[in-house]
């Protein structure tokens, strides 16, 4: 027969249910009720509570390493498998629109795709999404991988590579993991350098993406290209 407190987990869990179909759920509490069906037979609000403070928010435990999410305490090994399994399933997901759709239908989807891949990594990773003549997607490569403060641009290494993949039209997206600033002077400048070179073999500069947090900017939306 339940004791008290499977009881009280029972009709707690009921009750997130139910604000989550009502759309209500808080992201913490998101994250709670996801914790409960792979652990189920303890209150888990506080770990999600200590997982949100200690990695910044709900994206970034999402984003987190499988074994940054071992050492937490509370977290076994099938919880973080279960919780990383979750991460890589929404990049499928946005993935394979992005690769269906032209990137201008919905790019909500796109700035969606780039939070859930670089919010919370550790150090900046500039990524190039290659698009094809219909701005759908053909391959996201990470160009570069560098320090909490930088990373490196090679725009010859960009075209070469556009070129090689026929696309048409590129998306430059990158992370700040420190900052909470937004496009830096050296951004817009290395984004017109890659602009240059790109239009002189006819190949478009379509946006530069980045990731602060859970924030996303598009130096298109502020018409800074």
């Amino acid at each position: 027969m339940p004791d008290n407190n499977e009881n009280f987990y029972a009709g707690h869990r009921d009750r997130l249910r139910e604000k989550f179909i009502s759309n209500q759920l808080a992201d913490y509490e998101k994250l709670e009720l996801l914790l409960a069906y792979v652990i189920p037979r303890r209150d888990v609000r506080p770990l999600a509570r200590g997982l949100v403070k200690q990695f910044g928010g709900v994206y970034q435990v999402l984003s987190a390493s499988l074994d940054d999410l071992i050492a937490f305490k509370g977290i076994g090994r099938n919880t973080a498998i279960f919780i990383k399994l979750v991460h890589q399933m929404m990049q499928i997901s946005y993935k394979t629109q992005l690769k269906e759709s032209p990137i201008f239908h919905d790019e909500k989807i796109l700035h969606n795709y780039c939070r859930v891949v670089l919010s919370g990594k550790q150090v900046e990773e500039l990524h190039i999404l290659y698009l094809d003549n219909n701005l759908k997607l053909i391959a996201d490569e990470v160009h570069t991988t560098g320090t909490v403060d930088s990373s490196a641009v090679y725009p010859r290494e960009i075209a070469r590579r556009a070129l090689q993949l026929n696309a048409r039209s590129i998306v430059m997206v990158h992370n700040h993991p420190t900052s909470t600033n937004s496009f830096s002077k050296d951004d817009v400048v290395v984004t017109s350098q890659v602009q240059v070179l790109l239009a002189s073999l006819d190949i478009n500069f379509y946006d530069y993406v980045l990731v602060v947090g859970d924030i996303v900017y598009s130096m298109r939306a502020m018409h800074l290209i």
